[in-house]
């Protein structure tokens, strides 16, 4: 039963997936790169690309992702009151991390929750508090470009497999709510690096929901009409 009701909440969640995505896209397509952009936004552009070139040139790795993974897994359930109750196993092939308890988001955030540029942000806010980082801003930036796109990468990579995490919940729930998840994180990147503002992202969301609802509505009726005519 408890499945079940996350399949219908999963199907709940495509319009949302369907209204954060146009929502995103409208942003992309109003950007003006060349007007628009600072050099800290380059920057991050510049350290997603080098990341997806090295991914694709050499060995990926996997060990480090992993790692991530199973931290990640180990964080979240410490944020929630879990305790650890065996030791992290990491390597090449996989990993495994035994909390006293899981849930929903413990299981998943590591799909969601990019914990490698959210330890470089913790450092580059810890720094900037005691000098002055702006001239170096762009290499920061840099960096959490290469670090949001290890881990989109490797979230992408590990959703081809036969993932636990993702069985544990079921697919359509997992992936709509995973895909979700890192589509409003890309918004608000482009919010944070370009002239959008978190206002702008918000309304178009709200915009584009009731855009989706309105067309699932309507679709709905001229199911029903259909059915009444058949029937």
């Amino acid at each position: 039963m408890k499945r079940f009701s996350k399949f219908l909440l999963g199907l709940l969640l495509v319009p949302a997936c369907v209204a954060a995505t146009r929502a995103v896209l409208k942003l992309i397509l109003a950007l003006r790169p060349l007007e628009g952009f600072s050099a800290a936004a380059w920057g991050f552009v510049g350290g997603f690309g080098f990341f997806v070139l090295l991914y694709l040139l050499l060995p990926a790795p996997m060990k480090t992702y992993v790692l991530a993974h199973e931290l990640t897994h180990a964080l979240w359930g410490l944020a929630m009151g879990a305790r650890v109750v065996r030791p992290m196993k990491v390597s090449d092939k996989g990993g495994s991390v035994t909390l006293t308890k899981s849930n929903v988001l413990i299981t998943l955030a590591p799909y969601f929750f990019p914990l490698y540029t959210v330890l470089l942000l913790i450092v580059y806010l810890a720094c900037a508090h005691f000098f002055d980082l702006h001239a170096y801003r762009p290499v920061w930036y840099a960096l959490l470009g290469l670090t949001w796109a290890f881990h989109l990468v490797f979230t992408l990579h590990a959703l081809r497999q036969r993932q636990p995490d993702i069985l544990e919940h079921g697919r359509i729930f997992s992936w709509t709510l995973i895909y979700l998840i890192n589509m409003l994180t890309l918004g608000i990147w482009i919010c944070v690096l370009a002239s959008p503002t978190l206002a702008d992202f918000g309304q178009r969301l709200w915009s584009e929901l009731r855009w989706v609802l309105e067309e699932y509505s309507a679709l709905l009726n001229v199911i029903r009409h259909g059915l009444q005519v058949l029937l």
